[in-house]
């Protein structure tokens, strides 16, 4: 039996989901003394993701950094705090536990849709001014 439930609620379709869910809690308690129901907003969409993950993959694969090649992981941190700047925000940093300066950026997990929206924005902007050609999934 499948583990997990995700389901997205609309003000049509809470009923369903709702009975679905009490069934999928009932079929799990019968081999588990717990189980665990969350209920949250919405964050950014799993098309959002592969958007933002696929865009990243291709600045990683096309344009270097201060004269380095850097990873996807890298570039986000750059992305993502550049972004912050450029919405009106500040740079938080701090100095970590062997003594080095840490960005303490911003979660792109804990984004919202409109945030996220707004980071590939900013990202498409700056590829576009640095010859970034985008394929695949970052064009959807």
């Amino acid at each position: 039996m499948t583990q997990k439930f995700k389901r997205f609620v609309t003000r049509d379709n809470r009923q369903n989901v709702m009975r679905l869910a009490w069934e999928m809690v009932g079929a799990l308690l019968q081999a588990n003394d717990q189980v665990v129901v969350e209920v949250r907003e919405k964050k950014r969409s799993d098309e959002q993701n592969a958007k933002l993950h696929a865009m990243l993959g291709d600045i990683a694969k096309q344009k270097t950094f201060n004269g380095q090649k850097l990873s996807i992981d890298q570039w986000k941190m750059i992305f993502v705090s550049g972004h912050r700047i450029a919405t009106g925000g500040s740079a938080e940093m701090a100095i970590g536990l062997e003594g080095e300066v840490i960005n303490l950026r911003e979660s792109t997990a804990r984004m919202g849709v409109r945030r996220t929206a707004s980071l590939i924005e900013y990202i498409q902007a700056w590829a576009a001014g640095n010859g970034v050609e985008f394929g695949g999934r970052a064009e959807g």
